[in-house]
């Protein structure tokens, strides 16, 4: 097994959980030999996550950084010598900011691309997951089936995500009809928000309710409000960024053909959410 390191900085604990695998002898080489032995030299890269998505990216009882992002990514580190990722996590609603001031170099954190983050940022080419966005309700609440339907109710989102744009568009055609409320990424409240009435509703993918509500409190409902593949996402206009994106995309062709994304998505998400079908 490749050695790699794993920093972590971690809003909710204080240090640097820190983590490197090596083999005995006659093992599988590390990073840096293979690169010496190819002349080249390895290049840290520094992966943005977060630790508030439940089975995505989060702290597990041991202090651990896991979840189905961070594993992929680090499959994905496995499968590329010529670089070394070191996660650094951050609320999710700075992830974007960051990666525009280059305090990081991708973001892995459930991105779903929609036009308006196209405009500003690159992604990559070969999805590792797709989402269909609905609404999410109470269990006992069959009033909400649709936007229309969240007029003159409160609605909450994280700032920035793509369901929050979900919502931001919708107000933009219906004269600010739905109260959007802003949660900060550090916030595990979800299903105490809308069961309390504090709350409405929420958006969310097909996948992430048995994530968030593990006891059947909430429920989908209506259609599917939108559906879009689930990428990484990179600085526009930076050649550095689009030849790292172009070697995560062989990578995750390479995790697809054998099997061991779908194992992965299994594995955290409880289902195959890797492809649109």
């Amino acid at each position: 097994m490749k050695r790699w390191l794993s920093a972590v900085a971690v809003l909710v604990l204080t240090g640097v959980l820190a983590g490197c695998g090596t083999e005995a002898a006659g093992g599988t080489e590390s990073k840096e030999t293979a690169a010496s032995a190819a002349s080249g030299e390895v290049k840290k890269i520094i992966v943005g996550t977060g630790t508030g998505f439940p089975k995505v990216c989060f702290i597990d009882e041991n202090g651990k950084l896991t979840g189905f992002d961070v594993e992929l990514v680090r499959e994905i580190d496995n499968r590329l010598v010529e670089y070394e990722f070191e996660f650094q996590t951050q609320e999710f609603s700075n992830l974007l900011l960051s990666l525009e001031t280059k305090k990081i170099d991708f973001v892995a954190h459930e991105m779903e691309k929609n036009p308006e983050r196209t405009e500003k940022y690159l992604f990559n080419k070969e999805p590792y997951a797709h989402w269909r966005n609905k609404i999410i309700v109470a269990k006992d609440n069959d009033t909400i089936k649709s936007l229309d339907d969240l007029k003159g109710k409160k609605v909450l989102t994280g700032a920035t995500s793509a369901e929050a744009q979900i919502l931001e568009n919708y107000n933009k055609e219906n004269n600010n009809a739905i109260e959007i409320v802003y949660q900060s990424g550090a916030a595990n409240d979800t299903v105490s928000q809308i069961t309390s009435g504090r709350v409405d509703a929420t958006l969310g993918a097909d996948f992430s309710l048995s994530l968030i509500d593990p006891q059947g409190k909430l429920k989908t409902t209506g259609e599917d409000l939108s559906e879009a593949d689930i990428l990484f996402v990179f600085r526009k206009d930076d050649p550095d960024e689009q030849k790292l994106a172009d070697a995560i995309d062989g990578a995750i062709k390479e995790l697809k053909a054998d099997g061991t994304l779908g194992k992965l998505s299994k594995e955290w998400l409880g289902e195959d959410f890797t492809s649109d079908n």
